[in-house]
């Protein structure tokens, strides 16, 4: 398994913006696919966006479409959650995760950050 450590959170105006980022520990952060899920208070943990191993794949969510952006360095063992045009409702515990193949439902994912928390103020 990697391990992996969250930063970039904060509290933010909406329409504001931030970019969170994931560094993961070990020598095979690219044979992962990586992905991002938010979990607000009292809700289940839901799926953000996925990035393939290479980086020449991704997927959002609906909620999050045209809004977030998300990426990886494999030379830097990090992925990255850009962030714009947020809303209270993205308020939530952003959790980046890793999987063996491209997927977007939160069992395919066996390691997981600590989260970083994302207030965005109306």
């Amino acid at each position: 398994q990697v391990q992996l450590v969250e930063s970039g959170g904060g509290l933010v105006q909406a329409g504001g913006s931030l970019r969170l980022s994931c560094a993961a520990s070990g020598r095979t952060f690219g044979s992962y696919a990586m992905g991002w899920f938010r979990q607000a208070p009292g809700m289940e943990r839901k799926f953000v966006a996925v990035i393939s191993r290479s980086g020449d794949r991704s997927r959002y969510a609906d909620s999050v479409k045209g809004r977030f952006t998300i990426s990886r360095d494999n030379a830097k063992n990090t992925v990255y959650l850009q962030m714009n045009s947020l809303k209270p409702e993205d308020t939530a515990v952003y959790y980046c995760a890793a999987a063996p193949f491209f997927m977007t439902v939160v069992g395919a994912f066996g390691s997981w950050g600590q989260g970083t928390q994302v207030t965005v103020s109306s």
